[in-house]
């Protein structure tokens, strides 16, 4: 099975999911690392771990439809079965995720459908909940509304900053993300309807 990752940042999930395939928790090929930022961290990433790079920057483009055909052409050269979003600020076409219907997957900070957006972190923390979490689900033409893959919780301590609540954050989105593409990748998880199925055989 053949892996692209989305990343517009420090690509820190990226190189969680580098990790684990080189351990060998992921039994798939990680053939490309799409990138719409050409001063993202996760593109040292990419270099150190051998992995191509697609850097294809918005700008370079009359419209969405041109910069989303110029990164279908790099998915369909390197025969890619799952698209996972670590931190891509975009949100995808409802063309493109209807090509890849339940083969794209994307991580968020809250336990949806709590918290969605892209400030997730802060907006718990703002809120005084006592308990948020990290979600990876399936993407849908929606924002943060697709089936839910895992859930993890994360309790929020009266002692936490905002700061130390995302470094609790990252460390559970490092062990959950792998841990899903996994099972994606061992054929575990099936929809029915909205709900996934994790077989555990």
């Amino acid at each position: 099975m053949n892996i692209a990752v989305f990343a517009s940042g420090r690509g820190t999930n990226f190189a969680a999911i580098i990790r684990a395939v080189k351990k060998g928790k992921i039994k798939a090929e990680l053939r490309l690392l799409v990138c719409d930022n050409p001063a993202a961290k996760a593109i040292s990433k990419a270099k150190r771990a051998g992995v191509r790079i697609a850097l294809v920057k918005r700008q370079d483009y009359p419209g969405k439809k041109e910069f989303e055909a110029a990164i279908l052409r790099y998915l369909e050269e390197e025969k890619i079965d799952l698209i996972v979003l670590a931190g891509f600020m975009r949100m995808l076409s409802p063309e493109l995720v209807a090509e890849f219907r339940n083969k794209i997957i994307n991580i968020h900070p809250a336990l949806l459908p709590s918290f969605k957006g892209s400030s997730a972190i802060k907006d718990a923390f703002d809120y005084g909940v006592k308990v948020t979490g990290v979600t990876v689900h399936f993407v849908d033409e929606n924002m943060d509304s697709g089936p839910i893959i895992l859930q993890q919780a994360v309790g929020i301590k009266e002692s936490d900053t905002l700061e130390s609540l995302e470094k609790k954050i990252h460390k559970v989105e490092h062990k959950l993300y792998p841990q899903a593409i996994r099972l994606y990748v061992e054929g575990k998880l099936k929809i029915e309807g909205r709900k996934v199925v994790v077989s555990r055989h």
